[in-house]
């Protein structure tokens, strides 16, 4: 048995590709039946977060399965084949289970050290794990790629300061507006990315949050715990008009915000400045809506600019984390090999039965 990892992510490919590539939750069931039924896989998981999207799949053979798992991308994706293939990685076996460690750890991410991938990755095994898609091996691969990240956050001061997705949005609308506390932001998108985007306004001093949601009661449950307002989305052209910054967090499939909306929405403003922050992959808002006059649009491939003083303060922590990474690599490699791959049948054995 072999394990395999074919994904794209936020230095492979950019957000035009990866918000194609992405797999909502209702998606996700349907397709790890495909991989299984269709591509062979025995066991599998999808990751799909803003910043990237991976198979990862146990099967017999490594033969043409790299092949297979780049079409099924390029199917889902509506891109072809050739055009995709070039944007995507693939590792096998101890290498993709130290991608896996090292995903989970934050090492891999656009925010180094940033703690929402870890729930992201959990959550991406117990969706497998609740439709039959994992076993022996995937559950004990995903338990220690969870561990691994515990000990590496509790060892290493990689997620030291918190930074986030969600505090470097925070971070770039303060370039916009100066002063935080003195600004009305709209939340579009109530879940672990939009909490944690609150939760770094209110740091800030930021008193006046709405938080929008499809689930007027999830919104209201956010918004409770930080001393915001819950609006119902079909308050949002209303709620344009008074806000200075909105920041999108959504996995809606369409864009939320299209440029002849905002477009009206300025006007109604008198051309009062305008900042959107669109964390969605897929986008959220058009990218046309940032050729508006006096409308700051940014997406989150945008945030890399500000990234780079956090990425240096945390590279010492990075090379210790990596070396909890190796051990814990090792430390699965060898119980994969006693406890799953020595009971596989021999290839004699194979050809007897055969």
């Amino acid at each position: 048995m072999h394990i395999v990892v074919v994904g794209v992510n936020h230095r492979s490919a950019p957000i035009e590709i990866r918000e194609r590539m992405a797999f909502s939750s209702a998606q996700v069931p349907a397709a790890l039946s495909r991989l299984r039924e269709e591509l062979g896989l025995e066991e599998a998981a999808i990751l799909s977060t803003c910043n990237r999207v991976e198979i990862y799949g146990m099967l017999p053979a490594q033969e043409g399965a790299v092949a297979r798992l780049e079409e099924f991308l390029s199917v889902h994706g509506g891109l072809p084949r050739e055009e995709l293939a070039p944007r995507l990685y693939s590792s096998w076996d101890s290498h993709s289970v130290r991608h896996l460690f090292r995903v989970a750890s934050g090492l891999d991410s656009m925010v180094l050290g940033e703690a929402e991938i870890l729930q992201q990755v959990k959550a991406a095994y117990e969706t497998a794990r609740l439709h039959g898609a994992v076993g022996k091996t995937f559950n004990g691969l995903f338990q220690r790629a969870l561990n691994t990240a515990k000990s590496v956050r509790s060892q290493t001061a990689i997620g030291r300061g918190g930074t986030s997705v969600g505090s470097v949005a925070v971070e770039l609308a303060q370039k916009i507006f100066s002063h935080l506390s003195g600004a009305t932001v709209l939340l579009i998108g109530a879940g672990k990315i939009g909490e944690l985007t609150l939760r770094r306004l209110a740091d800030r001093g930021v008193t006046r949050v709405r938080v929008m949601n499809r689930s007027l009661e999830r919104a209201a449950a956010l918004a409770d715990q930080y001393t915001a307002s819950a609006v119902p989305l079909e308050h949002l052209a209303m709620e344009l008009l008074d806000a200075d910054i909105v920041v999108t967090s959504t996995s809606a499939p369409g864009h939320l915000l299209a440029q002849e909306d905002i477009a009206q929405t300025m006007r109604a403003r008198h051309q009062r400045p305008l900042c959107l922050v669109d964390l969605g992959v897929p986008r959220n808002v058009d990218p046309t809506v940032g050729e508006l006059e006096n409308v700051y649009l940014f997406d989150v491939d945008d945030l890399k600019g500000l990234l780079d003083h956090h990425h240096r303060e945390r590279q010492a922590a990075s090379a210790q984390a990596d070396v909890i990474v190796d051990q814990k690599v090792t430390q699965f490699v060898a119980w994969w090999e006693m406890e799953v791959r020595s009971c596989e049948p021999s290839s004699s054995a194979l050809a007897a039965v055969r």
